[in-house]
């Protein structure tokens, strides 16, 4: 017992010693490595735009959430590859109409199909469809995804819970195991559409970025699993001009719930279109990373050496910083205890008749 009693006295001297040394440390070096750091990777850059990008040409590209948004923009960036595209989203009349400029912008074969990726069964019926039709599979881009604006303490319907958790990660986990073999074969690849709110605090949107914390984690440690048999290419962006961003908030590919006021909002943030060509881009040269814009990084080292002063600043920039605007759609409360405004199509109460109401376009 002694001797137990002295080795956990050291251990707890070293970790101590640890935490006291080690990230000031490591500020320290890495302002020093930084530009040497900097010049690698602008080689590396260069050297696979120009000598290792990958020809796409005949390729096959499977694409969730193609119907809107980035999904819609990712399948022109490929068809100017001229890539064969499988596109999935649960609108079919949308994605008839992406096809046809899909197939204007070069290209050369595009199937489409309705299906629901939260459930594995159709997953799995679009992608064994893309083999019998192709015989291959080299990229699945994941794009599906739910955004939500109102504060987590506004719920008093916890059925919209799953309903964020379903489209944000298992949305993204189902197609990726089904097809997970057929990438394997061809070296294919992984992209994923995440979001910097899964380490960026922002108000309103913690469940979204729970399940956007999820899947980048979840997809981490799949690329220790499959090595370098697959490659994964993470996509973060910041504030885009997307339709969850112009005031829709989008359930399960489809279901619109917008309010009348917000559809005249100005989408501020950059472009999805150029979002979309980064993406596309990084993808073929097997960047792992791809962030839009980039300066976002910066708050992450203040998240890990100073979480202090990130917090403080977003409360007083984002939370204190103006009026308390929450659209409080699929939260359950009635919306005419703060609110004369009406969604398009009637006035919705809680979440049980708002989902009544809801139609696939």
């Amino acid at each position: 017992m002694p001797r137990f009693r002295d080795l956990r006295i050291e251990m707890d001297l070293m970790t101590a010693a640890l935490n006291f040394v080690v990230p000031p440390a490591s500020l320290v070096m890495l302002t020093f490595a930084w530009p040497t750091l900097t010049f690698i990777n602008t080689c590396e850059w260069i050297y696979n735009t120009f000598f290792t990008s990958e020809d796409m040409e005949n390729k096959v590209v499977v694409i969730t959430g193609a119907s809107s948004g980035i999904g819609e923009q990712i399948s022109y960036e490929y068809a100017k590859r001229r890539a064969n595209l499988v596109l999935i989203a649960r609108r079919e009349n949308r994605l008839r109409g992406i096809s046809e400029n899909a197939r204007r912008l070069g290209a050369r074969h595009v199937l489409i199909m309705a299906a629901d990726v939260v459930k594995e069964d159709d997953c799995r019926r679009f992608i064994n469809e893309t083999i019998n039709y192709f015989g291959r599979v080299d990229h699945l881009v994941n794009t599906a995804s739910l955004g939500h604006t109102f504060y987590f303490e506004e719920a008093t319907d916890s059925s919209v819970f799953p309903i964020l958790m379903d489209i944000n990660f298992w949305g993204n986990v189902y197609p990726t195991y089904v097809a997970l073999p057929y990438l394997r074969q061809s070296s294919g690849r992984i992209v994923v559409n995440a979001s910097v709110e899964n380490w960026l605090p922002l108000p309103r949107m913690s469940l979204y970025s729970a399940a956007k914390s999820a899947l980048v984690n979840f997809y981490e440690t799949l690329r220790f699993e499959v090595k370098d048999d697959v490659g994964i290419t993470v996509a973060t962006h910041g504030w885009i001009g997307t339709e969850m961003t112009r005031g829709k908030f989008m359930v399960e590919e489809g279901a619109e719930m917008q309010w009348k006021e917000e559809r005249e909002v100005h989408a501020s943030g950059g472009p999805v279109e150029e979002f979309a060509k980064l993406i596309v881009s990084g993808a073929c040269r097997g960047d792992p990373y791809v962030k839009y814009p980039s300066w976002y990084d910066i708050f992450f080292l203040y998240r890990v050496f100073a979480p202090k002063v990130l917090y403080w600043t977003f409360r007083f920039l984002l939370i204190n910083g103006g009026e308390r605007r929450t659209s409080f759609i699929g939260t359950g409360r009635p919306l005419l205890e703060t609110s004369p405004r009406r969604l398009i199509g009637g006035p919705v109460t809680t979440s049980q008749s708002l989902q009544q109401q809801l139609k696939l376009e």
